[in-house]
Parts: structure tokens; sequence; C-alpha cells
């Protein structure tokens, strides 16, 4: 990465796995805006309680954010992307950002057993950390989620650094 150009971080695991964590500790740690998707859909009003739900909340935010995340970038600002980069099409949408904005980009990959994802999931229902909890998902939902999740692959040319349940405190 060249210095003084932006960088867009993205996220792809399945639900429970620890992005918003990592998305938040990235933020700190570069130091980068954290856009997180899940905060902006409950901000707007949206409710989750399906598949169906996320899905066309998800794409009215993207929709709204798109430009936003633009300007930020053009400005020099890198970004981290709390957005499920979890299928092609997906990351193409945040391609097609910090393509075109001349921007750098990183793939942040979470490696994390299914059990650790589903025992993140229970806790963060149960807990409703402020930052990390926007509505509940339940295991239905996780489980359901999980079948659309397509872990990126070489042939996509996304820069990917992977991160395992160790890297968040878990392993």
């Amino acid at each position: 990465m060249s210095i003084g150009r932006p960088v867009l971080h993205f996220i792809a695991g399945k639900v429970g796995s620890g992005k918003t964590t990592l998305a938040r500790g990235l933020a700190l740690e570069l130091p980068a805006a954290h856009i997180c998707e899940d905060q902006w859909i409950a901000l707007l009003g949206g409710e989750v309680k399906t598949l169906r739900d996320y899905v066309r909340h998800s794409s009215r935010c993207r929709g709204l954010m798109g430009p936003h995340l633009r300007d930020l970038l053009r400005v020099g600002t890198s970004l981290v992307l709390d957005f499920a980069g979890n299928t092609p099409r997906d990351r193409a949408w945040v391609r097609g950002i910090f393509e075109s904005m001349g921007a750098d980009h990183v793939l942040h990959v979470m490696d994390v057993p299914e059990a650790l994802c589903l025992e993140r999931l229970r806790r963060r229902n149960a807990e409703r950390p402020e930052g990390l909890f926007w509505f509940e998902v339940s295991e239905a939902l996780h489980h359901e989620a999980a079948r659309y999740y397509v872990p990126p692959t070489e042939a996509e040319g996304f820069r990917v650094v992977r991160h395992g349940a160790a890297s968040l405190g878990d392993g």
C-alpha cells in the first residue's frame, strides 16, 4: 500500500464470526473511519427478522452509503467497512467503490469454526453489548445466511488477510 493513498478495508465472514469486533479494532489501530452497516440499518428504522428483511435493508443502506464512501475515499480517508463481503456480488460492490476512487483495499476473511460463531451469537443476543448488538439474530437466521456465504477465491484478485478465532482472543 502506498503512503497517502486511502485504504478500504472490508470483511467476509459468517454471522458471529467477529466481523464487527475486528472492524472496530482495525478502525482504532489504523486509524480509519469505521462504518457499520447494521448500525445504519438500525438507525434508518430497519427491522431485521428474516434474511429477506436484511437483504432489503442492506440494499437500501448500500444505495445511500455508496456515494458517501466514495467521497470519504476521495478526500483521503481510509475506511473499515463493517458490511458483509460474503458473496462475489457483495465484494464486487466494494470493488466498484475502491477502484473508482483509486484507493487501495484489504479484504479481511474470518476463518472461525461454526460452533464458535453460534456461541458468540448466543452471547451477543443475551448480553446485547453496545456497539455490537443492533438486532437479535436467531440461530435459524444464522443458518439461513450461512448457506449464502461464499468464501473469496484467488480468482477474485483481492488482497486478503485471514483471521482465526485466536486473533480476536477466542482461541
